[in-house]
């Protein structure tokens, strides 16, 4: 329960974009623009891993099956959990497939390895997602987030967007972590066991 204490509380979105568009609308009034620096709010995304969801931790550890799990039992959480971070570890490998993926609905799908857009495998630490249609932060970008806090929880400030998300917000780059257990039940299923960072704020230069 002491790991928990230490979490900060959930991310004052509302604080959070005004600041985020308060800092950007300096950047764009300069005579050179953005000029490729952004202003951001940096995040976290994970691939849970299966052997964290017990009930001993307190999750719903009860099997279920959904389709295209080809009638295999999972964890209700960990299900809960691949759906909202895309893929998760399996315990044991399927036809050579050590992950479990979201396909969309209700549905899911086994894989060899996470991938963001496309086919290209996640890189922990290295790999990065933002809004779909991004101007400036868009797919492909070579980006440095040069805030200390950033540099701790990930031994990394250099990043390469492979990944998009509907759900994520203006000006906001949702970093790559890696495989982990789950922090905790219910909303802590978003947060890694590895660390209790949540956000950040950090200036954001696109690599010519």
């Amino acid at each position: 329960m002491s790991i928990l204490t230490d979490v900060r509380a959930d991310i004052p979105w509302p604080e959070v974009v005004r600041r985020l568009a308060q800092e950007n609308e300096k950047l764009a009034r300069r005579p050179q623009g953005h000029n490729g620096e952004y202003f951001v709010v940096c995040t976290l995304y994970y691939t849970p891993m299966e052997t964290g969801f017990t009930f001993e931790r307190g999750f719903d550890a009860t099997p279920v099956t959904r389709p295209g799990l080809r009638g295999r039992k999972y964890p209700r959480d960990f299900l809960v959990s691949v759906r909202k971070e895309g893929f998760g570890r399996l315990r044991e490998p399927v036809n050579g497939c050590d992950y479990l993926r979201y396909s969309g609905g209700n549905s899911y799908s086994f894989a060899r390895h996470v991938a963001g857009r496309g086919a290209a495998p996640l890189v922990p630490r290295f790999s990065a997602a933002t809004r779909a249609g991004r101007h400036g932060l868009g797919y492909g970008a070579i980006v440095e987030t040069p805030v200390q806090t950033v540099r701790q929880v990930f031994a990394s400030t250099r990043w390469k967007i492979v990944d998009t998300g509907g759900g994520l917000r203006r000006w906001q780059m949702d970093l790559y972590y890696g495989e982990d257990e789950p922090l905790g039940p219910g909303r802590f299923m978003a947060r890694p066991r590895g660390t209790a960072f949540e956000y950040a704020y950090s200036d954001a230069k696109v690599s010519k």
